[in-house]
C-alpha cells in the first residue's frame, strides 16, 4: 500500500518503518526540515533498540522516505497516518492543534477517490470526529466532494519504549475503531502480515477505541502508584514490599506485571494520558478520584529519595556530591520526559549538591532537561568513573549494566558505602553484610 505518516517523532518513525518493513511504500512527513535531513541520511533523532538498522534497509530498499513536502506525502497516499504530538495543555487537556493542522493539510492535498485517514497519535475522545469535520470542510472549499471519499478510523498505538520494534511487529493487539466495513476490510489488509499467528485485531467502535488507550495506561499507572502506596505502608509497619509484591503477585488476577515499586513513573504517556482522561471526565461533569490520586502518590514518590537523602545527610547537602546511575525514565531509551532522575536532581543541587551522573543513553536529552543547573552536574563516561569522590550512590534507571556491579570497585570509590535503590534491584546482594549502608523503597525495620 501507498502509506503516508504525518508526523516523524517517536509514534510515527516506528510505525512507517514497520510498515516499510512488511513491503508497503511509506512516506514520513515532518515540518521539521532539519530532522528530515537527518532522517534521510539515517540518522536517527532518538534511541531505540533495533530502529535505526530498520530505518536504513527500508531507506535503501526504496520503501521508506521523507519529506517537508506536504503534497509528496499525501496526494497518492491510500492510508495516512496522524501521528504527530498532543502536548499537554495548562489544564491538564491534551492540545490537538497539530492534529487539527494536519486534518486542514489532509483536505487540502488527497486526491485518490478514497483514503482513510487513521489517528495513531493519543488523542481525546471525540477527535476522530473532529478530524473527519475538517478534512469535509476544506474538501468542500476546493469543492472535491464529489471526487472523492474517506473515513477517519481511531488506532490507538500500544507501544513500550525500548522494546517498540518487537511491539509493532508482534503486536498483542491492534485496536481499530470505525463504523465503516470499507475501511475496517483496508485495515485488516494492512495489519494481516502482523497478525499471522493470532488474530488480535480488536474492532470496535470510534469513541471506545479513543477510550481505549487513556484507559490502558491509566489502568498501567494505576498498578505503579497502588504498589508504590502499598511499599510506603509496608516502611511505617514494618513489613517488606518486595515479599508483598511475591504474595499478591501470585494471584492470576493480579500478576507481576508493574507492580515493582520505585522511585515513581514517567515519560511521555502516563503523565500525559492520565491528566487528559481526568481532564476528559471533568469536561463531562464527572470527578475522576483514582486518577487524581494515581497522580498524587506519583509525584510523593518522585520526592521519596530525596526524604532518605535528607533524612540521612540532613537539609544542607553543599559540598557533598552524589553519584547517580540511570537518567531515562526507563531502561532502553533515552527518553527524559517526566523522568524522576529530574525531580530528584533538582532537589539536591537546591540544598546545594554536587551531581556525577551516568546514563547509556540520555545524555543529550539530560542536557536539555536539566539546562539550568548544568554547573551542577557532570556526566560522566562510565559508572564506575560516576562514583570516585561521591559520598553516595543513587540508582534511579535498571539499566542491565547496573544489575550486578563490583561492590567492591563501589565501596573503594565512594567516600562512603551507602547506596540508595529506586528500584530495589540490589534486595538479593546483602549489602549490609558487605558493610554498606543500604537504603531501598519500601522495606521497614522489622518490629520488636
Amino acid at each position: 500500500m501507498q502509506i503516508a505518516v504525518i508526523g516523524s517523532g517517536y509514534v510515527g518513525l516506528v510505525a512507517g518503518a514497520c510498515f516499510a518493513q512488511m513491503g508497503n511504500h511509506v512516506t514520513c512527513l515532518d515540518v521539521d526540515s532539519k530532522k528530515i535531513e537527518s532522517l534521510q541520511q539515517g540518522q536517527i533523532p532518538i534511541y531505540e533498540p533495533g530502529l535505526e538498522e530498520m530505518v536504513h534497509a527500508n531507506i535503501k530498499l526504496g520503501t521508506l522516505c521523507f519529506t517537508t513536502d506536504k503534497k509528496v506525502a499525501m496526494v497518492n497516499a491510500e492510508v495516512i497516518f496522524i501521528a504527530v504530538g498532543t502536548p499537554m495543555g495548562d489544564d491538564g487537556s491534551a492540545d490537538l492543534s497539530f492534529v487539527k493542522a494536519v486534518a486542514r493539510d489532509i483536505g487540502e492535498y488527497i486526491s485518490r477517490e478514497y483514503v482513510v485517514i487513521v489517528d495513531k497519535s493519543t488523542v481525546p475522545v471525540g477527535t476522530a470526529r473532529k478530524v473527519r469535520s475538517i478534512i469535509e470542510d476544506t474538501l468542500t472549499k476546493r469543492e472535491a466532494t464529489q471526487k472523492i471519499t474517506f473515513d477517519v478510523v481511531s488506532n490507538p498505538e500500544f507501544l513500550k519504549e525500548g522494546v517498540a520494534i518487537k511491539d509493532f511487529m508482534s503486536p498483542d493487539r491492534v485496536v481499530i475503531g470505525t463504523d465503516s466495513k470499507k475501511a475496517l476490510a483496508v485495515m485488516k489488509a494492512l495489519y494481516s502480515p502482523f497478525l499471522l499467528k493470532t488474530d488480535r485485531l480488536i474492532h470496535m467502535g470510534i469513541e471506545s477505541a479513543e477510550m481505549t488507550k487513556y484507559a490502558a495506561n491509566a489502568m498501567l499507572a494505576t498498578k505503579i502508584s497502588f504498589i508504590n502506596e502499598m511499599s510506603q505502608i509496608c516502611e511505617r509497619v514494618g513489613a517488606n514490599i518486595n515479599d508483598v509484591r511475591l504474595g499478591i503477585g501470585a494471584d492470576s488476577r493480579i500478576g507481576y506485571s508493574f507492580i515493582y515499586p520505585g522511585c515513581g513513573y514517567g515519560g511521555s504517556c502516563f503523565p500525559k494520558d492520565v491528566r487528559a482522561l481526568e481532564k476528559t471526565a471533568k469536561d463531562y461533569g464527572y470527578e475522576a478520584k483514582i486518577l487524581h490520586a494515581v497522580q498524587d502518590v506519583n509525584a510523593a514518590q518522585k520526592k521519596l529519595l530525596v526524604e532518605k537523602i535528607v533524612k540521612h545527610f540532613g537539609q544542607n547537602l553543599q559540598g557533598l556530591s552524589f553519584c547517580i546511575w540511570g537518567l531515562s525514565f526507563k531502561p532502553e531509551t533515552d527518553d527524559m520526559r517526566e523522568a524522576s532522575s529530574l525531580v530528584l536532581i533538582h532537589e539536591l543541587v537546591k540544598r546545594g549538591a554536587y551531581i556525577k551522573a551516568y546514563d547509556p543513553k540520555a545524555y543529550q536529552q539530560a542536557k536539555f532537561y536539566l539546562k539550568d543547573i548544568l554547573d551542577s552536574i557532570q556526566f560522566m563516561a562510565s559508572k564506575y568513573e560516576a562514583l570516585q569522590g561521591c559520598v553516595a550512590l543513587v540508582l534511579l534507571t535498571e539499566w542491565r549494566e547496573f544489575r550486578s556491579p563490583d561492590f567492591d570497585e563501589i565501596q573503594k570509590l565512594l567516600t562512603h558505602p551507602i547506596i540508595f535503590d529506586g528500584r530495589n534491584i540490589y534486595q538479593h546482594c546483602n549489602l549490609e553484610s558487605k558493610g554498606f549502608t543500604y537504603y531501598q523503597i519500601g522495606v521497614g525495620k522489622q518490629r520488636e
